[in-house]
């Protein structure tokens, strides 16, 4: 799951995407070609009363190339150089019509630095939904150096994202309209009304161009492909790293092909036993936490720490500055105003991770003592997927379309009101802003598939996930959740007691080795193991 981008008309419903960093790889030797044998133990086989696939997909290999520019739905930058190669797959729009409509996923991959050594490829998800793999692998692959020693480093943009046929709701210049003018949740039966109003439209026309593309976008489907991918990378097993979303990716694989789970890595687990308003409240309590561990750091270490001594007294300061924005917008230095809503984004983008808690005290103290938004909108904008020329990547847009196509749950304006307190009570300074996104499916185009993706995983191996307790995107119980439904045996709990959304790539010693040994040795830690 990630924070924010769902849609810029209404409040930003949270679900995670763990960002990478910047990598500058060094030459590798060329990319390595695995063509599957006519007859590889795992192959594709009909499932739940599908029909087989056509040999045309099943028979597939990745022709890799050099690497185009990210284009704007992924996020913009330079082509990635060597070690890096890009290739595509082809996959069904409907996997009911195996025969039908196709679209093309986008591939990046960089192969192991010591092919003597070579386990296989590794695929990576890293959140969203709507997090593009082909842009993020790249700039990341610092934290994946060892385990690039013996794997295929590859990850790709899965259905509905970035360039695999990326669902675009609405064009740039509407979002950044909608932003600006998005006043914060409604207050009045009239600003409910706009509200439902915008939902309305803004499904109305992701329907008109993206049509029923938007129907086979779920996480099931994503599950298939990876599948087909498995096939094409000439793998028996998919050997595999999730994060945020990508453990629920992850997971639905297992639950769908537990005898193909190779070596497996979820990390920032996903509760998979909520439907949507209970994640979503899930969400608040665990950013509430964040925020609460912030206050206190920021009052112990720093001397005129901008929201005082914590507690209810930061929570004060905090809604005081998010009403003021209400009626009196910041300006900044692009020109663009700090709006309510876009500072609650900012804050909440900065708690993902401790090491940006520096930078939320001077966002927080540069709009309350200068009257500027710069640092707080930079946030919001970065998490938002605005880059600096007002392009969007299409997060936003892939994250509303899995989601509404993964669940089957549709909340309405009553379910605001009644779950209103609830919110409140978990979390004082966020939660007036979350249960809006409650309506983030109202009137979406399609149904549903289900309440949530099952997971259940009886048969594969040992599955190890990672759980931090400060957590404030998937909080920690949703790790221990996610171990039960896997089923005994399947799912190995490490807790990481620190801060931040993710574990592995922090720097503990304890997290690194303990992943190391998993994928590169095989050796999977006992349950229950603390770091």
């Amino acid at each position: 799951m990630r924070g924010g981008g769902i849609r810029a008309v209404v409040p930003l419903t949270l679900t995670a995407l763990l960002v990478g960093g910047c990598f500058s790889g060094s030459p590798t030797p060329p990319a390595p070609t695995h063509t599957p044998p006519d007859a590889a133990p795992g192959s594709p086989e009909p499932e739940g009363g599908l029909p087989p696939l056509p040999e045309r997909l099943t028979r597939q290999t990745v022709d890799w190339g050099d690497c185009p520019a990210p284009s704007p739905l992924q996020g913009s930058g330079d082509p990635p150089g060597d070690p890096w190669r890009c290739g595509t797959l082809t996959v069904p729009v409907d996997y009911a019509e195996p025969e039908g409509d196709t679209i093309e996923l986008a591939l990046i991959m960089a192969p192991a630095t010591d092919q003597r050594s070579r386990i296989g490829s590794l695929v990576f998800n890293f959140g969203g939904p709507g997090g593009s793999g082909v842009a993020t692998l790249p700039r990341s692959a610092d934290r994946y150096e060892a385990i690039g020693v013996a794997y295929d480093l590859v990850s790709f943009d899965p259905r509905g994202v970035g360039e695999s046929a990326g669902v675009v709701c609405r064009d740039d210049e509407e979002l950044d309209r909608a932003a600006q003018e998005y006043p914060g949740p409604p207050r009045t039966p009239d600003e409910e009304r706009a509200l439902l109003a915008a939902n309305s439209d803004y499904a109305t026309d992701c329907a008109e161009r993206n049509g029923e593309l938007l129907a086979h976008v779920g996480t099931v489907d994503a599950a298939r492909d990876l599948d087909l991918l498995r096939r094409a990378l000439g793998e028996e097993q998919l050997h595999y790293f999730g994060v945020s979303y990508g453990t629920r990716l992850g997971a639905a694989y297992a639950h769908l092909f537990p005898r193909r789970v190779g070596r497996t890595v979820l990390d920032a687990v996903v509760d998979p036993t909520r439907d949507h308003p209970e994640r979503l409240l899930l969400q608040a309590e665990g950013f509430q936490l964040a925020l609460d561990n912030y206050l206190d750091h920021c009052a112990i270490v720093v001397s005129d720490c901008p929201t005082g001594e914590g507690g209810p007294a930061g929570y004060a300061t905090l809604t005081a500055l998010f009403d003021g924005l209400r009626e009196a917008p910041l300006p900044t230095d692009s020109g663009r105003f700090l709006t309510q809503d876009l500072a609650i984004t900012g804050v909440l983008s900065a708690l993902y991770s401790k090491g940006s808690w520096s930078y939320l005290t001077d966002a927080i103290r540069q709009a309350r003592e200068d009257g500027r938004g710069d640092l707080l909108l930079r946030a919001a904008e970065r998490y938002n997927g605005r880059d600096s020329e007002g392009r969007y990547r299409n997060l936003g847009s892939a994250n509303t379309a899995v989601n509404c196509a993964d669940f089957s749950a549709r909340p309405t304006v009553e379910t605001v009101h009644e779950q209103r307190d609830a919110f409140l009570a978990a979390s004082p300074v966020f939660g007036e802003r979350l249960v809006w996104g409650l309506l983030s499916c109202a009137d979406w185009p399609f149904v549903g598939e289900r309440e949530q993706p099952p997971v259940a995983a009886e048969g594969a191996r040992p599955i190890l996930l990672l759980a931090t307790t400060g957590d404030p995107a998937t909080p920690y119980v949703g790790a221990e959740r996610m171990r039960e439904e896997l089923g005994e045996g399947v799912g190995v709990l490490v807790t990481y007691e620190g801060e931040g959304h993710g574990a592995f790539g922090g720097g503990d010693s304890c997290v690194t080795d303990t992943v190391l040994a998993h994928l590169l040795a095989g050796t999977t830690p006992a349950d229950g193991t603390v770091c």
